[in-house]
């Protein structure tokens, strides 16, 4: 088996978008930062997110069943901070930014690089994590402009925010 730091100081080197994963529903309002998502398919187009299962917002977000990943743009490096902060509570962390909504009435942060509406179809304990495979039922793209990944325990920005002159 090998080294957990081993693993973490390596997971570090893998760069990863930074989202912010939203739900409103029956149980509450609710949102996390991540990295830990990825395309599954695009027949029927489905992602999945990874989440703790210690988290206390963990049951929230399987009792609605729905979710949105926000895709944060290079310039949004404080929206990761607020919804990682656990002094921060869950009212005051939506206040602070502009919300909507789509299909499933999860928030859909309005400046994102691009926001993933989706339902929960399927969820996998592995480990300390549950992975919610997510159909997409409506995305919405956001303005041209520069993501932001974490990469090495740091933020960068990445992407060109012009178009390119033909």
């Amino acid at each position: 088996m090998v080294d957990i730091t081993d693993f973490r100081n390596g997971m570090a080197m893998l760069a990863g978008a930074v989202n912010i994963i939203t739900t409103d529903g029956p149980q509450g309002l609710a949102g996390f930062t991540a990295t830990a998502v990825c395309s599954v398919t695009d027949q029927p187009p489905t992602l999945l997110v990874c989440m703790n299962r210690a988290s206390w917002a963990h049951p929230i977000f399987s009792g609605n069943g729905v979710l949105c990943v926000n895709v944060l743009g290079a310039e949004r490096q404080d929206v990761s901070g607020i919804f990682a902060d656990r002094s921060i509570t869950m009212e005051e962390r939506f206040a602070r930014i502009g919300w909507n909504a789509l299909a499933t009435g999860s928030p859909l942060l309005d400046d994102a690089v691009v926001n993933f509406d989706c339902r929960i179809v399927q969820t996998h304990d592995v480990g300390s994590h549950s992975v919610f495979y997510c159909e997409v039922e409506g995305v919405r793209q956001g303005a041209s402009q520069a993501g932001l990944v974490y990469f090495n325990r740091g933020y960068h920005g990445v992407g060109e925010t012009a178009e390119l002159d033909s």
